[in-house]
């Protein structure tokens, strides 16, 4: 049988790597969709462009191709800048939501839908799928807001998977990722500020991509944390990368993320517990010296 699967948000990182893993399936019917133009080096696959954000192109989308599956990953994710812009932070991560539940359950569609490890408030990470959210900013309250939906919906053929800093490869990409920053600037050797006092579980974007399609393939529903598999400071994060490459990192200064007067608070101590991911899907993420290897690899 085959599935027919639509992802939105397919020129993010995520998205292009979910894209990656399905457009060879003979067992899937593929509908990549975006804002705007596609963005990959090899368009080798259907693509419709798509705003979420509009309920008339989503509905005109899903009565079109009926999709049994719907894996969203578009989002506003620029924590400072959701502070700024309020209205299109919460009309990407929480009415287009809207947009897609009500479509979804017309055709009876599985949506799975992206969240965060910002729902929580850091005091007590690292977290299970039962622990209870205090988001800090008005990004993790879109995104928390957009779980409630969900969740307060009469539509239960639904999962939400919250993952943790990913990074990886991709084409055309609108913002960078914390490993490839670090990487970066210690090859440069100058200096840079990194805190030590926020913790994180780094999160390869081919091991996220692969635990949404396990989620499809399973009929899985409810709410699962993918993340990679330890808890780090964001310090020792950018310490690891520079061992891993023989880089010297006596060009970092520990700092404290009061010190950088950010828009948004943080939590400081996120990371997941990801035992139900691996019992219920089989989910097996690769820890940080791995996941380096593997982008080696690619390169």
């Amino acid at each position: 049988m085959v599935k027919k699967i639509l992802v939105t948000g397919s020129n993010g990182l995520l998205g292009q790597k979910i894209i990656d893993q399905l457009k060879n399936r003979k067992d899937v019917e593929l509908i990549a969709t975006s804002r705007g133009e596609n963005r990959r080096i090899l368009q080798d696959f259907n693509y419709l462009p798509l705003d979420i954000t509009s309920s008339q192109e989503v509905e005109e989308i899903m009565d079109s191709h009926k999709p049994d599956v719907v894996i969203n990953t578009a989002a506003m994710t620029n924590v400072d800048a959701c502070e700024d812009d309020q209205e299109n932070c919460w009309d990407i991560n929480v009415t287009a939501v809207r947009h897609l539940l009500k479509s979804a359950k017309k055709h009876g569609s599985h949506l799975i839908h992206l969240s965060t490890d910002f729902v929580f408030d850091g005091e007590e990470g690292p977290y299970e799928e039962k622990d209870k959210p205090n988001p800090l900013s008005y990004y993790a309250k879109s995104k928390l807001a957009s779980e409630k939906l969900i969740n307060e919906s009469n539509y239960r053929n639904t999962a939400i998977a919250r993952t943790i800093i990913v990074f990886g490869n991709g084409d055309n990409l609108s913002r960078g990722n914390l490993i490839f920053w670090a990487k970066g600037a210690l090859e440069k050797q100058a200096p840079i500020n990194v805190v030590d006092d926020q913790f994180r579980s780094p999160t390869l974007a081919e091991d996220l991509a692969k635990g949404c399609i396990l989620i499809a393939d399973k009929d899985a529903t409810g709410l699962y944390h993918l993340s990679g598999p330890f808890t780090y400071s964001i310090l020792e994060i950018v310490e690891r990368i520079g061992k891993y490459y023989n880089l010297s990192t006596d060009c970092v200064t520990p700092i404290k993320t009061a010190t950088l007067n950010q828009k948004a608070a943080r939590p400081p101590r996120t990371g997941f517990i990801i035992d139900k991911a691996k019992n219920d899907l089989g989910y097996n993420p690769l820890d940080l010296e791995e996941a380096l290897s593997f982008l080696d690899n690619q390169i």
